[in-house]
């Protein structure tokens, strides 16, 4: 992880020994090596979250580089509700979304929009959080067009190829490809807004 560096310039303390309350309050007071113990304590299992959903260890470690140096950045807007794990969990896979939106192919944004919560589930916060990205596809599919809608499904219920489903709804391969890229911004639309007006719009920045 890129962030190794923070074993070396900041020095071993009790921090080890601060609740995670504690060390949230002196993390938003600038305590750097708060900071360090709170990425100590949690990288690890943030690093699986994200790897368990892009299965790519480059990815996640990048995900997990720019979700810290951004935590840090923005800690004084930082609004920590509740217990900081919980909190860390729900900004990683805000981060993972995020991510594939920004690096979308066709194949891995359906990916995610595919995902089934009730397949990946372990835990009642993902089962949660999950079901709340699950509605967000349902809210954006209701919106798309008719035949938009219908090259939509296709693709991502029945992974079907462009010329598959050119041939089912007799349209051109490139009409297919513009309504996949015309739902596929719809989507990214609305989990940028899902993040602006949620307590993690930070991470977009």
């Amino acid at each position: 992880m890129k962030l190794y560096f923070l074993y070396f310039y900041f020095p071993m303390s009790n921090r080890h020994k601060h609740t995670d309350e504690e060390l949230v309050i002196l993390f938003k007071e600038n305590d750097v090596v708060a900071f360090r113990e709170i990425y100590v304590r949690y990288w690890y299992e943030l690093y699986l979250i994200s790897n368990k959903r892009l299965r790519s260890k480059e990815a996640s470690e990048e995900i997990i580089q720019n979700f810290f140096t951004l935590f840090w950045i923005n800690r004084k807007k930082i609004n920590i509700r509740g217990a900081l794990k919980a909190y860390l969990h729900t900004s990683i896979r805000y981060s993972v979304i995020d991510y594939l939106a920004r690096e979308a192919t066709r194949n891995n944004y359906l990916e995610l929009l595919s995902f089934s919560y009730k397949e990946a589930a372990n835990t009642t916060e993902e089962t949660v959080f999950l079901h709340e990205v699950e509605d967000g596809i349902n809210q954006v599919m209701s919106k798309l067009p008719a035949k938009c809608r219908k090259v939509f499904e296709l693709s991502r219920q029945h992974h079907k190829s462009n010329k598959e489903i050119a041939e089912l709804l007799g349209l051109s391969e490139k009409t297919v490809e513009n309504h996949i890229t015309n739902a596929l911004k719809l989507f990214r639309l609305h989990f940028k807004e899902v993040l602006i007006a949620s307590s993690f719009a930070w991470l977009l920045f």
